[in-house]
């Protein structure tokens, strides 16, 4: 398969106008009435089989269902430029809007029964500790085990594998939707622990989101690794940042006009 620059650059681009406006609609949700899986009210004093049964009549569990899909769309978005990319590049022309609609499809059927066990984490340990950061103590100390784990590390590899597909028929469509959904649970594997301590934090939630969503961008610029326990970060992303730093203030003091002191010196 021959890499196009140009294909890529435009699933990028279309990938982090969608990301952007999730994020966006993320950080207004808790003025506007939205409910996201970190956003509903923090209720106590109620049994929680009597509590939970008003707040997930029909209308909120649709409210949650789409807070949740914004949610993934916003965390997730930026790791998926390159399978969707991989899908469309591996589609004819007339295919690839279907190919990439299946390959979605997939992946959010993977994630939606997912989000539907961590809310129900969070409603639990929101009704038994009420605004306390003993819950998010245990998912942090539970993420953290999970970050240096060769578990971690074999569900990070298998979220670099994409598969050849078929070109025509029925073959194409199910490919499509088969590495949707083995990507998602791949994907879910991998961060789900993270975002998890996300949720169940009493309060600034949505910092904790763009700090777990920059960690996992950060684990995908990684190369396949060996299954085995060491910690799982931000190292690839910071030596990035700091070598364009550095070539930054280079370029800046090479830039810069000479004053008294180089005068001097010289």
């Amino acid at each position: 398969m021959i890499f196009d620059a140009g294909q890529f650059a435009r699933v990028r681009y279309f990938v982090s106008c969608i990301c952007a406006a999730a994020w966006l609609l993320i950080f207004e949700a808790p003025d506007h009435g939205f409910e996201l899986p970190v956003c509903h009210p923090r209720t106590s004093g109620a049994p929680f089989g009597v509590w939970i049964s008003p707040f997930l009549t029909m209308h909120q569990a649709q409210l949650l269902t789409a807070g949740w899909a914004l949610m993934l769309i916003a965390m997730m978005a930026p790791v998926l430029v390159a399978p969707i990319y991989s899908i469309r590049s591996r589609s004819f022309k007339h295919r690839r809007s279907r190919a990439t609609a299946l390959f979605l499809g997939g992946y959010a059927l993977a994630w939606m029964p997912i989000g539907a066990v961590a809310a129900a984490i969070e409603l639990a340990a929101t009704q038994l500790a009420p605004r306390s950061y003993l819950p998010s103590m245990v998912a942090a100390l539970l993420a953290v085990l999970w970050q240096c784990s060769p578990t971690k590390q074999r569900c990070l590899n298998r979220c670099f594998v994409h598969r050849e597909s078929h070109a025509f028929g029925i073959g194409a469509d199910a490919d499509a939707l088969r590495f949707g959904l083995t990507h998602g649970v791949w994907c879910a594997g991998s961060c789900m622990p993270l975002m998890l301590l996300a949720m169940l934090l009493p309060r600034c939630n949505q910092i904790a989101m763009v700090a777990v969503a920059i960690l996992i961008f950060s684990e995908r610029l990684e190369r396949p690794g060996a299954a085995c326990w060491r910690w799982r970060g931000l190292g690839k992303s910071f030596r990035l940042v700091s070598a364009q730093a550095r070539l930054g203030w280079r370029a800046f003091r090479g830039a810069r006009a000479p004053d008294a002191f180089d005068y001097a010196r010289r």
